[in-house]
């Protein structure tokens, strides 16, 4: 029999993971028809009326930024009505990232161009979850009941054992991703495009949404090698499960209230919730007050900001998560399975 369709029919016949489908399925449910019955097509009075209050609020920004630049230049006296930074150019309306659009102003009407993304990332959350729950349990459960040892007696080589067990896993996770995150995106650009407002849908918008869908699909391989690793080496599903708890409690809220405390510098970069934040969304800016001191001191203008890309990030964690199953498979190698 096929090492590889051994474990394949394992995984799906566990009813852990067989729970964990109906739930992302749930889910997926309950969250397109909330969209749905919350969500109408506009009409052109609506359309009309959005428009002209989106242009209005384009050219109210113009008009702060003319207003900044004519008091910078002292042809406009100094007013405490309204602020304006020191450098003009944050107000720059061509230098925003985004600018107000019709379907700012359509109360109850779903945009898909503007809801793809937080959509998405709701989903790439529940499938980091199921995938680390799964990774965790299909090894762990194997080990504590004695099914590895039954499956050594059959193929004696542990290696190539956990190698295809690991292998299964993610490419089952791999599967089920992009099988679910296709249909969600599918079934909410239909509720767009039937009840709601499409938006624009450029090549630009697709090759964001489609960076996203990617880093997401990785995050979610990293999550299942993550709890498959950690419970290989505790032996237990539960190992993972703390350990993700323990470091959660003590490191993420505890470490990080004491190094606010003691104002150490650049707190977040410490974190490991930081790098994946900036590696899920490309790059995460966090205020370090440190940072101003010398310019505050001096007068000078100082936003107090630092950023993490991608780059690093994905280092960090490939680091982690092969480090900790590089591990995983040393120790099981060596180990007494009894």
């Amino acid at each position: 029999m096929n090492l590889v369709r051994a474990e394949l029919e394992r995984l799906s016949a566990r009813r852990f993971v067989q729970l964990m489908v109906v739930l992302l399925a749930l889910a997926f449910a309950v969250t397109a028809a909330t969209t749905l019955a919350g969500s109408h097509k506009p009409t052109p009075s609506e359309l009309s009326t959005a428009r002209a209050q989106a242009a209005e609020a384009r050219q109210s920004m113009e008009n702060h930024f003319q207003q900044c630049q004519a008091r910078k230049n002292g042809t406009l006296p100094s007013s405490d009505e309204l602020y304006y930074p020191s450098d003009c150019s944050e107000i720059d309306p061509i230098r925003q990232d985004r600018l107000p659009i019709a379907a700012d102003f359509l109360p109850g009407v779903f945009s898909f161009a503007q809801q793809a993304r937080p959509l998405l990332y709701f989903l790439i959350a529940f499938l980091v979850l199921f995938g680390f729950l799964v990774g965790a349990s299909y090894i762990g459960a194997d080990l504590n009941s004695g099914g590895v040892v039954n499956l050594l007696l059959w193929r004696p080589r542990r290696m190539t054992v956990l190698g295809v067990k690991l292998g299964t896993l993610l490419g089952t996770v791999l599967a089920l991703a992009v099988t679910a995150s296709l249909a969600y995106l599918a079934t909410f650009w239909v509720i767009g495009q039937t009840a709601g407002l499409a938006g624009r849908l450029g090549g630009d918008f697709w090759r964001s949404l489609g960076a996203v869908h990617g880093r997401g699909l990785v995050l979610v391989l990293l999550a299942s090698a993550l709890g498959f690793a950690i419970a290989t080496l505790g032996r237990h599903t539960s190992a993972a499960l703390g350990a993700v708890a323990a470091y959660a409690v003590v490191w993420e809220l505890g470490a990080r209230l004491v190094l606010q405390i003691v104002d150490a510098p650049r707190p977040d970069q410490l974190m490991l919730s930081s790098y994946i934040g900036a590696w899920l969304s490309g790059e995460a800016r966090f205020y370090d007050g440190q940072l101003c001191r010398g310019d505050s001191v001096g007068g000078g203008f100082c936003e107090g900001f630092y950023s993490l890309t991608w780059a690093p990030a994905l280092v960090v964690l490939l680091v982690l998560t092969g480090g900790l199953t590089a591990a995983a498979f040393a120790v099981f190698r060596r180990r007494d399975l009894i």
